[in-house]
């Protein structure tokens, strides 16, 4: 990926299989933090032109980070809905949050948010970063709002495979 050599494979891929698949392999994770996932799954359009393997990791990335960023009861809410040309996916959770300058860095190799003393959340700051790329190279953007304490939403907006034909 750093060589730009990325050869995506792609095919019609149902996104909302593809988040009810990964919601589900994390359900046991969730059980135990007596957390839990919300599916709103409105678009009626949730087909697109993705590498399906790519696709899935960024999705688990996404929600595997709103798990262990929120210390107690996680509540991810997932939602999908279409503009003409794109389907937008959602994620939010009532984590810790961040603060603005990380907000802006988030997305950067090798960043991580500094929590202070504390060590329990395990990583290399390569997540998100690997989430943008392939976001990216699929022709879509990846975005975050959040605020410390009260948990961040991440918004994934992938063109349509309608719009790549057009």
């Amino acid at each position: 990926m750093d060589r730009g050599e990325l050869n995506l494979k792609l095919v019609p891929t149902n996104t909302h299989t593809l988040i009810e698949a990964v919601a589900d392999s994390l359900a046991l994770q969730l059980e135990q933090k007596q957390g839990r996932i919300e599916l709103r799954l409105e678009a009626h359009t949730s087909v697109l032109q993705a590498d399906e393997a790519h696709f899935r990791n960024v999705l688990m990335n996404l929600l595997d980070n709103a798990n262990k960023y929120t210390p107690e009861a996680p509540h991810i809410i997932v939602s999908t809905r279409n503009t003409v040309q794109a389907l937008i996916i959602t994620i939010s959770d009532n984590g810790i949050g961040m603060s603005r300058e990380a907000q802006k860095q988030i997305f950067e190799k090798f960043y991580r948010v500094p929590t202070g003393n504390r060590h329990d959340v395990k990583g290399f700051g390569l997540g998100l970063n690997y989430v943008k790329t392939i976001v990216e190279a699929h022709g879509g953007t990846v975005s975050v709002k959040s605020e410390q304490g009260k948990g961040s939403t991440f918004e994934v907006t992938m063109p349509l495979a309608s719009a790549l034909i057009a």
